[in-house]
């Protein structure tokens, strides 16, 4: 199936050749990612433009903690993934990061009580995604260094409070805002950058009249409604490991068993190759052979090295 780009995506992929910094070319490949016509004939340009992402993502994060210079939006990348957390003042970020990590974090009933990033663990059955409370943004300001931060994740949750008499405007805001900057495309229903729009504190009174309101300016728009205070949050947890786009692989040493306890996660798309180098970075370049038991034909098929793994899948490397 031909991939039929268009001029945008074609205009987006010339400012990812021009770019010369990091955050140049991650800003140029979400936005060659937003652009490009999703369908079956662009699947592969699709994997390899996320697996470009995550590259360039790591090295931002080894560039960044090899400087000297303190930068208190740095938040070193930990887990399967890593999602930031983005909304008003008083929308529950630091409480909802408490409720899914159990961290620490400084939850407030008055404005403005996380002044920077903080990060907590969030466990999903067998793996860990990284939260990350941030400052809050509002129609005026955006804090300093936020932006970056934001740049960084694997996916965002956007909070809202459905309580509040300017619900509307703060989802109206943040999208704004992260369309602007390009994190986000301008197509709302667009999933090349994945976000969770949550609205909180849904059992406060006229948070089902806003909701409402909601609805009919933004109709398509899924928006889950929590309650930090109150709800079961599991739901949430799976929506936020799916939104990180990773798969789990089990290694296995050669007539032994499967290590099921602490898998390795890889971006979908993941190959035996990138598998390799998840163990150690020589790997690749000594590996002879690799047998794979799950998404093959039959347990233990030897395969390509350049063969695309699937969740849950048990892999026994061949290093000469």
């Amino acid at each position: 199936m031909p991939a039929n780009l268009t001029p945008q995506y074609y205009a987006a992929e010339e400012a990812y050749k021009k770019a010369k910094t990091t955050e140049e070319k991650i800003e140029a490949l979400q936005n060659m990612l937003a652009m490009i016509p999703k369908h079956k004939g662009t699947e592969k340009l699709q994997g390899d433009l996320k697996k470009k992402l995550a590259v360039l993502r790591k090295e931002g994060t080894k560039k960044k903690s090899g400087k000297s210079s303190y930068n208190p939006f740095y938040i070193e990348r930990q887990g399967a993934g890593q999602v930031v957390l983005v909304g008003f003042p008083n929308t529950g970020k630091s409480s909802l990061v408490g409720a899914l990590t159990r961290a620490k974090v400084k939850a407030a009933d008055y404005p403005f009580s996380t002044s920077v990033p903080q990060a907590g663990m969030m466990p999903y059955e067998n793996v860990y995604i990284q939260l990350v409370d941030t400052p809050p943004i509002t129609e005026d300001m955006v804090p300093p260094g936020l932006l970056g931060t934001i740049r960084e994740a694997d996916a965002l949750v956007i909070l809202i409070d459905a309580s509040a008499d300017d619900c509307l405007e703060q989802l109206d805001i943040t999208l704004n805002f992260l369309k602007e900057k390009n994190v986000i495309p301008e197509d709302l229903e667009d999933d090349s950058f994945p976000y969770l729009i949550t609205a909180n504190k849904v059992e406060m009174k006229n948070s089902e009249d806003n909701m409402e309101i909601i609805k009919e300016m933004y109709p398509g728009l899924t928006i889950f409604q929590i309650s930090v205070l109150e709800g079961d949050l599991e739901f949430l947890r799976e929506l936020i490991y799916k939104a990180v786009d990773v798969i789990r692989i089990y290694s296995k040493a050669p007539g032994q068993k499967p290590d099921k306890e602490k898998p390795f996660t890889l971006k979908k798309g993941g190959t035996i190759l990138d598998f390799a180098e998840a163990i150690h970075r020589d790997f690749p370049d000594k590996l002879r052979n690799a047998y794979v038991w799950g998404s093959t034909k039959f347990d233990g098929q030897a395969v390509a090295k350049d063969y695309v793994l699937a969740d849950g899948d048990i892999v026994e490397l061949d290093i000469g």
